[in-house]
């Protein structure tokens, strides 16, 4: 059974907040316009080579202590971050955030609704 989304691209009863999160929509949009913005895959290496967006940087979760020094040089751009449903994204983004990073939000459904509502090539898993 195929998921409904709204008019914003999200599933009916979607809780999104606003203030932390960005459609995948904007996402698409920002990115065919060309606007500057890292995007971080917070997944685990396997659900990486599982599915996919090209051009995302690959940081899972569990490495972010170490791997936050490395991220300094993106902590003034536009920063989107993503994992398979929202959950890890939101904290990642949380943890970003906490870092001093000004311009970070999660991508609202993560992968899961990039591949439904966006990139039908990008297997949902």
């Amino acid at each position: 059974m195929a998921t409904e989304l709204d008019n914003r691209g999200l599933p009916h009863g979607y809780p999104f907040q606003p203030e932390w999160e960005v459609t995948p929509r904007q996402v698409r949009q920002a990115r065919t316009a060309g606007e500057p913005m890292i995007l971080i895959d917070c997944r685990t290496p396997l659900e990486y080579e599982t599915a996919r967006i090209e051009g995302a940087l690959l940081v899972p979760l569990q490495e972010f202590s170490e791997r936050i020094a490395s991220l300094r040089e993106h902590e003034d751009q536009r920063v989107v971050v993503f994992c398979h449903h929202g959950a890890r994204g939101l904290q990642f983004t949380a943890a970003l955030r906490h870092e001093g990073f000004s311009d970070v939000h999660s991508m609202a459904g993560g992968i899961h609704l990039w591949s439904l509502d966006i990139d039908p090539s990008v297997p949902v898993y």
